[in-house]
């Protein structure tokens, strides 16, 4: 069983990197591998399915009102954006976005504030690279920023419930990680992105019908529920070989955030025994690697969905900016 496990997680990596029709239909590929991974692993019960039907639920609702909100709100909208970038210079515009929603994503909700962004990105006249670059970017921050409160993400949820702690504890715990890590996004992003503004936005922007909108619904609902089955199959093995490692090993370990559910790993790793030392490492590890696939964090799933990013698109920007900022934090956290 392990085995299996094991090349199913080599499978999630890297086919839809390798195969042209899997990255065209992640969320069914992922819906697949976390069925066959629960049904392996032996955990696909009647309780596991009633929480990978009701998961999902909460993110689809708000991403299609969302959606529909922005549907009918575009023109005004896009005109608050024309004059916004009319004052601001476009890379300024584009690094204040990047800091604001990370900011405020833990008290909008990671959710909501990957709605913003893919809507705000949507109706820039930017090229692609630029585009991806900082969509990238707002990910990562509003991973950072998500976790201030226990409302910004499940992550935070779980973490504060576990260890029985109330609404600031995480705030106090890794605050000024979090913050400073924002804003050293933003920082980033001012020498990292190099838009060019063109006439028309480029493809995958026109006007969104019904029926779009309601499929790409479907296809979050699908992409959680897969990732709801993949964590709860994984858990085993978490347990069996993970909650005994040195502290620096599961820092670099939990890397498989990338396309596991963070929340399910923190739920499984962490306890009241642990110091706050070993806490600090494995949420800060467990944040930075989730932006580093598309799998990893759910305003990554909602951001590569709505704008058409390809797992080679991530990939090619995520995985990098995450090492770097892995390491940064490694060494950080080592010396501290």
């Amino acid at each position: 069983m392990t085995l299996a496990l094991v090349l199913i997680l080599l499978l999630v990596l890297f086919l839809p990197f390798m195969v042209k029709l899997i990255e065209r239909n992640l969320e069914a590929f992922l819906f697949l591998m976390g069925l066959i991974a629960a049904t392996l692993s032996g955990v696909l019960d009647s309780t596991l399915w009633m929480k990978a039907l009701k998961n999902p639920i909460h993110i689809t609702i708000v991403v299609f009102i969302a959606s529909l909100l922005f549907k009918w709100l575009r023109n005004p909208i896009r005109m608050l954006i024309q004059k916004a970038t009319r004052i601001l210079d476009i890379k300024v515009f584009l690094t204040l976005m990047i800091v604001s929603l990370g900011l405020l994503s833990s008290v909008i909700t990671a959710i909501v504030a990957a709605i913003i962004l893919v809507f705000m990105i949507s109706m820039l006249r930017i090229d692609r690279e630029t585009e991806v670059r900082a969509v990238i970017l707002s990910c990562f921050a509003i991973g950072f920023g998500s976790v201030l409160t226990p409302v910004g993400e499940p992550l935070a949820t779980i973490t504060t419930t576990k260890l029985n702690q109330d609404f600031s504890f995480l705030f106090h715990l890794i605050g000024l990680e979090a913050i400073v890590g924002v804003l050293s996004i933003g920082i980033f992003a001012i020498f990292f992105l190099k838009p060019k503004q063109l006439e028309e936005a480029e493809g995958g922007k026109a006007y969104e019908s019904y029926s779009h909108i309601l499929s790409r619904a479907i296809k979050i609902y699908l992409f959680v529920m897969g990732l709801t089955m993949l964590g709860s199959s994984y858990e085993s093995l978490v347990n069996q070989y993970l909650l005994d490692l040195n502290t620096g090993i599961l820092f670099w370990v939990n890397m498989s955030s990338a396309v596991l559910d963070n929340a399910t790993l923190a739920a499984a790793e962490i306890s009241p025994a642990m110091e706050v030392g070993t806490i600090r490492f494995i949420l800060l590890s467990l944040i930075i690697s989730g932006g580093m696939l598309i799998p990893g964090n759910i305003p990554n799933i909602i951001a590569a969905n709505k704008l058409g990013i390809t797992s080679r698109e991530w990939v090619k920007y995520g995985v990098p900016l995450g090492l770097v900022m892995m390491s940064f934090m490694f060494v950080y956290l080592t010396f501290n």
